[in-house]
């Protein structure tokens, strides 16, 4: 039996642990619920943030954290051995100033209801589709939906179409659930969002083993949803949609459907979502000779676990994302790797890429009151429109093209010192690793040291030379050198703007969408096509982020306005609903002329934000809550409602 004294002298070195590498903002929030003193949310303690600091001191100087910790162990203390009841929770006014201290800086207030909902501090799910009106439990017996796609939005879509009690099936090509957390296998695959914002608002995770999660442990996380939701007997496993045909007469789609074995079905539904994503269909580019080569090749996205790399001669072609994760991963186990490059990344600095979530901060998150709440809302609005601003063209700066805006060379400048002492014993990489276009134009990637430490190996090369060929012995660079290499990996990303490019859905009167978009995919907010009645696409045209905000926030957002569409048919006793040709027209005219504004859409910049007619397709250009606001509830007046 353990002794009374060694437990608490464990939880009290337990506490201590957990103070000091705790969020301290958050931390003092914590002290307000529990103390019901607002009187801590002094003007001294108001916390200062730099970009690309550590952020969980708040930048208070030591005297101010020793305080702060020494009163936390006070509170929590008497806290955890007393009966753990909680005052009265804030009044509003109260709340209103804790956002501001978290946040650093005065929230603008027509970001507080946006941020009150994220925050979610009564635990209620205000995302949650409430069916509950007889009209509407009426109506969804009547649906049938079809989701295309199990990866993370394809889940959600089925979590809220059960929740409103929507009979629906998912489609899904690949044996498991996941998507591209299934899918990418590669060495050091992780996400680029922290732990604990990547994840369902509704189902938090105190339990994240690492502050940016790997591969299997997202992996993971989504199919536990798939089980806590009872999801699994709703999807088809190994099984492709080939084909979506509306059916004028009947106001439904048939959806054809095509099994591991070869043989094919058609279901039936009057709604068709489509969650099969934008960075799931590998790119490889054809240079010449490209089937020639007598080694083994293959995309990153489809790694070939059974490929031995030690000792061999190893070619990666592409510096981007996923590239940027494996190379240091390789490198110490191949021969040689040559590292072929056309346009370096931005790397953005983030010490704790990398590093494990200690047992201590996770009990924080569980045991602490209202800690992970307003942990994850700084995590969020740190991550909101801080930088938008600095991404955003000014028509008047004269400056070098290597920026857009005055306030885009300071960050670059931000960025450039953060890189070049890391480059200080190899001067000779450091025009290579630089980027010339401006910061925003293209994805930056999370940054640790160990890019550039994998780059400077003696048994490393960064080729900069373009392609000239592929040949049977290996890779020839424009300048005649010959490569030779034993594998060749292609890091060479997606076909992401050729969306829904693995089937052919055909709307009203027969069209055919690929047609209809003629290579430049558009929609209305994303999700709704002229033409194509309840056809809805999720992570659609315009809906990529580059620099504010979460891909499962805009998720969120965009499955409760297709719900509330459905939820629209239903109270008004309409079957289909497209939207008006001039809104969809008024909505992507007013995305093109803000996305011709960004760092992205500079002309000087090339990247797979923009499609092959040079128009950017990808990228969401205003502020994320100007997409919360839009997609909170649909307007009747936006749609042909049949």
């Amino acid at each position: 039996m353990a002794d009374g004294n060694s437990v608490i002298d464990d939880r009290t070195a337990l506490l201590d642990q957990a103070l000091a590498q705790a969020h301290l903002p958050s931390l003092l929030m914590s002290l307000v619920h529990i103390t019901g003193d607002a009187g801590l949310l002094s003007d001294d303690m108001k916390p200062v943030y730099e970009f690309f600091a550590d952020g969980r001191l708040g930048g208070y100087p030591e005297d101010r954290q020793a305080a702060l910790r020494a009163r936390a162990k006070q509170v929590l203390t008497a806290w955890l051995d007393g009966d753990r009841s909680l005052p009265p929770p804030p009044d509003g006014a109260t709340l209103r100033r804790m956002m501001d201290f978290v946040a650093g800086a005065d929230v603008p207030e027509r970001y507080v209801p946006m941020l009150l909902e994220e925050l979610a501090l009564t635990g209620s799910d205000s995302r949650r589709p409430d069916w509950q009106a007889p009209v509407l439990k009426a109506a969804a017996a009547g649906l049938k939906v079809i989701v295309i796609g199990a990866g993370m939005s394809g889940i959600l879509s089925a979590i809220r179409l059960a929740q409103a009690g929507i009979a629906f099936e998912v489609i899904e090509k690949n044996a498991e659930a996941g998507g591209t957390w299934f899918e990418n296998t590669y060495p050091g695959c992780r996400v680029d969002n922290p732990s604990h914002l990547y994840g369902y608002s509704f189902e938090p995770n105190h339990e994240w083993p690492a502050h940016y999660s790997t591969q299997p442990v997202l992996r993971k996380y989504f199919q536990d949803c798939v089980e806590k939701y009872g999801l699994r007997s709703h999807i088809r496993f190994s099984t492709q949609v080939t084909e979506a045909r509306f059916d004028e007469a009947s106001k439904t789609w048939d959806v054809t459907i095509r099994k591991d074995d070869g043989t094919t079905d058609v279901l039936t539904a009057n709604a068709v979502i489509s969650a099969v994503g934008q960075l799931n269909q590998p790119r490889i580019p054809d240079f010449p000779g490209r089937d020639r080569f007598k080694g083994t090749a293959f995309h990153s996205a489809c790694w070939r676990h059974d490929v031995d790399l030690k000792g061999k001669r190893v070619a990666v072609i592409g510096t981007g994302a996923s590239a940027f994760q494996f190379v240091p991963e390789i490198a110490p186990d191949v021969g040689h790797l040559t590292v072929f490059q056309r346009t370096p990344p931005w790397l953005g600095p983030t010490p704790d890429y990398h590093d494990a979530v200690s047992s201590a901060e996770s009990w924080l998150l569980e045991t602490v009151p209202y800690y992970e709440k307003w942990y994850r809302f700084w995590l969020f609005w740190m991550l909101t429109d801080g930088l938008i601003d600095a991404v955003r063209s000014d028509p008047a700066y004269d400056g070098p093209a290597s920026a857009v805006s005055a306030a885009n060379a300071e960050l670059r400048e931000m960025l450039v010192q953060g890189i070049l002492p890391q480059l200080a014993d190899r001067p000779d990489l450091v025009e290579k690793v630089i980027p010339a276009y401006p910061i925003g134009g293209k994805r930056t990637v999370r940054d640790n040291g160990v890019w550039i430490a994998a780059l400077k190996r003696p048994n490393v090369d960064l080729v900069t030379a373009a392609i000239a060929e592929i040949t049977e012995a290996g890779i020839r660079t424009a300048d005649g050198t010959l490569h030779e290499v034993d594998v060749i990996i292609y890091g060479t990303g997606f076909t992401a703007s050729d969306f829904l490019k693995t089937l052919k859905v055909h709307g009203r009167g027969g069209v055919e969408l690929h047609e209809q978009w003629a290579g430049d995919a558009r929609a209305y907010l994303g999700m709704t096509i002229p033409n194509f009645p309840n056809l809805f696409v999720l992570y659609g045209p315009n809906t990529n982020i580059v620099v504010n905000g979460s891909i499962i926030f805009f998720s969120e957002c965009s499955v409760r306005y297709v719900v509330g569409a459905l939820q629209m048919l239903a109270e008004t006793g309409h079957a289909t609903l497209e939207p008006r040709r001039d809104v969809h027209d008024a909505f992507n005219a007013r995305v093109d002329a803000a996305n011709a504004l960004m760092a992205w859409g500079a002309p000087q910049v090339t990247s797979w934000y923009k499609n092959a007619k040079g128009r950017v397709s990808q990228n969401w250009p205003f502020p994320l809550v100007e997409y919360w606001e839009a997609t909170r509830k649909p307007d009747p007046a936006d749609f042909v409602l049949d």
